[in-house]
């Protein structure tokens, strides 16, 4: 009897069976013949938003790219991609059409939208709205996502708007996201504060700053000079002096620009002779001729002009420089006679006009060069990169 009933449900259920597997197997059908007709569709909006570029048309080639994503969010790396294209083409009007439109959508998943607010970020950069893309690069921040790139492009809006606090702070959150370096970038942002402070006249907090900037970064020259003018400004000849005694083991490559404030500081302490002993020790260096220079300046006013040449020659020799052969011509005309004086005019004049056209400062990152020292190159925005130019028309 039981035999009977299982057959009578077999047989009983075999219809049914066949009659769902039919039904599974139009709505397949069904869902694949949709799916094929979407690829077309997204295939052929993507032909004609690419016809539309080649003929000059950007604002219809959009709106095709933009139809296409609400068919198929797969498009979400082309728009992107469009979107960078505008911007690199200084278009940025339509990148950030085009990167709001994707961030607005709610297909997205978290690792697309993360990259969506980032280059609407940069479309804002780009155009100078830095509130705007302080606030998405901030959001980024929020969700964990792009941190290092976040962070970095909220450090560079904070030094454009000159907010050193804030620079300061997402900096020291860069070096732990990222495990980068940032001493030296944090020492100058140091530096700037310290300096608004000198500009009104606050010397405290100034030197606090700037002692902050040292235990932040011991090679920053910048702090060395800075806390050296605080010093002399302070009639304290004695503290400016250890400060600018740093920058030779700090960078030995800045001495220009820390000789004339220690010649002003020896001359103020009237210690000639340890000024002549100090100078001669880093002219021996051969680290640049303004040490030699300074050296020969010195000489000539201890032991007179011929002696102060016959160093120069004996240091021309050895390491000539047309800044050397500049100052040799102004000690010879000194004793020149009327008949050579002429001759000797002349040669003077054509190492000043050298001198003169020639940038004296290069930054070692982008090759920007000019006659000014700039902490931050004005090419790269590098810190610390720009420094004298060495060789026969330099140090």
């Amino acid at each position: 009897m039981v035999l009977e009933w299982l057959f009578f449900f077999t047989v009983l259920l075999l219809p049914i069976a066949a009659v769902s597997g039919w039904i599974l197997g139009r709505r397949e059908l069904a869902q694949l013949a949709r799916r094929r007709e979407q690829s077309t569709q997204v295939a052929t909006d993507y032909f004609l938003g690419l016809n539309y570029l080649l003929h000059d048309r950007p604002d219809k080639a959009i709106e095709v790219f933009v139809k296409a994503l609400d068919v198929e969010s797969e498009t979400v790396e082309t728009h992107l991609a469009l979107g960078n294209l505008f911007r690199r083409r200084g278009e940025v009007d339509r990148a950030i059409r085009i990167h709001q439109n994707l961030v607005a959508r709610s297909t997205l998943d978290l690792r697309q939208r993360g990259l969506a607010l980032l280059e609407l970020g940069l479309d804002y950069m780009r155009s100078g709205l830095f509130d705007r893309a302080e606030n998405l690069f901030l959001e980024l921040l929020d969700i964990g996502m792009y941190q290092p790139q976040a962070l970095r492009h909220l450090i560079d809006i904070y030094q454009q708007e000159q907010d050193w606090a804030k620079a300061l702070e997402y900096s020291s959150r860069l070096e732990t996201v990222s495990g980068e370096n940032r001493a030296t970038e944090r020492a100058h942002f140091y530096c700037e504060q310290a300096q608004e402070l000198l500009d009104r006249g606050a010397r405290d907090e100034a030197a606090d700053l700037l002692d902050k900037a040292l235990l932040v970064d011991r090679r920053s020259v910048r702090a060395s000079l800075l806390s050296a003018d605080l010093a002399v400004a302070g009639r304290d000849f004695e503290r400016a002096l250890q400060h600018l005694k740093r920058v030779e083991l700090q960078d030995i490559e800045f001495l220009p620009e820390m000789l004339p404030r220690l010649t002003k500081c020896y001359r103020a302490l009237e210690r000639p002779d340890d000024f002549r002993e100090y100078l001669t020790r880093l002219a021996g260096l051969r680290a640049g001729v303004s040490a030699t220079l300074a050296l020969g300046e010195l000489l000539a006013e201890q032991d007179g002009t011929d002696e102060a040449k016959r160093y120069i020659v004996h240091e021309l020799k050895i390491r000539p420089t047309i800044r050397g052969i500049d100052r040799f011509i102004d000690y010879v005309l000194g004793a020149a006679t009327d008949e050579s004086r002429e001759d000797l005019q002349v040669l003077k004049e054509t190492a000043t006009r050298l001198i003169a056209g020639k940038p004296t400062y290069k930054c070692g990152q982008c090759g920007f060069a000019g006659r000014a020292l700039h902490w931050q190159c004005p090419g790269c925005k590098s810190w610390s990169t720009v420094k004298p130019i060495h060789g026969i028309e330099g140090e």
